[in-house]
């Protein structure tokens, strides 16, 4: 499979940054649209979005260089290179919600309601981003047969994308990609149900992804690791647990989200 997808001399467009920007501009968007029924202003969206995008990925780069920092230590010119792969969701997720959480903290705007907002786009991004671990021959499972690959009634692009050095591996990024775009669809009908509390839908996408990665996870051959653990599947499991709790407490504390649509900062209780 060809990473690049634009080469004009010696400037190259890579498919993996190309997969990235889409995720991140239909993420924008789907944010804004829902930011305007909260009386939210699109200057204020924007910024967030545009510095949780910036810090997201320096969290998201530095998280997986820290993990492989014996090889970045022998190559330190590597670091720079993320149009190569190495960014480590996880990561990008503690960044870009560290700055989500300064950010409406400045501005005083709701915290819970802006994550609720957010995470739809998000998982969505994540779905469509994956799909540069594809192109990059990167994120993928140990080795299977063509024949099943074939049973899965997957297009035969994706089955020769996976055939790499002689070998078929199971297509993870697929899986990922695909429980991701569910998870999008879940989480955005789930925030319109009338009895949907404030917090409810960023818990269920902690939730949610937690489980998805959890699992794909142990079919993937190049974890973070720590120790004789695969980090991803630790950082999952406190995924699922935060998020479950949070449901909980959200359930019983906040108010309902569809009455704080269009609502004023401070009618907003927690």
């Amino acid at each position: 499979m060809n990473p690049i997808a634009i080469s004009i001399g010696s400037l190259t467009i890579t498919w993996y940054s190309i997969c990235i920007l889409t995720g991140i501009i239909i993420a924008g968007i789907i944010i804004c649209k829902e930011a305007k029924k909260h009386n939210i202003k699109v200057d204020f969206v924007t910024n967030l979005v545009f510095w949780c995008v910036i810090y997201g990925l320096l969290g998201a780069r530095i998280y997986y260089v820290v993990f492989n920092l014996d090889y970045y230590l022998t190559s330190p010119l590597e670091i720079i290179k993320v149009w190569n792969g190495g960014l480590a969701i996880h990561g990008g997720l503690i960044a870009g919600f560290i700055t989500l959480v300064l950010y409406c903290r400045k501005y005083k705007v709701n915290i819970l309601k802006m994550t609720d907002i957010a995470v739809p786009g998000l998982i969505l991004a994540q779905g469509l981003g994956r799909w540069g671990n594809f192109f990059n021959s990167e994120a993928h499972g140990g080795i299977v047969t063509r024949a099943f690959l074939e049973k899965l009634h997957l297009p035969n692009f994706i089955i020769e994308g996976m055939h790499i050095g002689g070998h078929y591996y199971h297509p993870t990024f697929l899986y990922e990609s695909v429980f991701c775009i569910i998870g999008f669809l879940i989480l955005f009908g789930f925030r319109k149900l009338k009895g949907t509390k404030l917090g409810n839908t960023t818990a269920l996408y902690l939730i949610w992804y937690g489980f998805i990665r959890y699992f794909i996870e142990s079919l993937r051959t190049d974890s973070l690791m720590l120790g004789s653990l695969k980090m991803a599947q630790m950082v999952s499991i406190f995924m699922i647990v935060i998020g479950a709790l949070m449901f909980i407490v959200t359930r019983i504390k906040c108010k309902n989200y569809n009455e704080i649509v269009g609502a004023k900062e401070n009618e907003i209780k927690r």
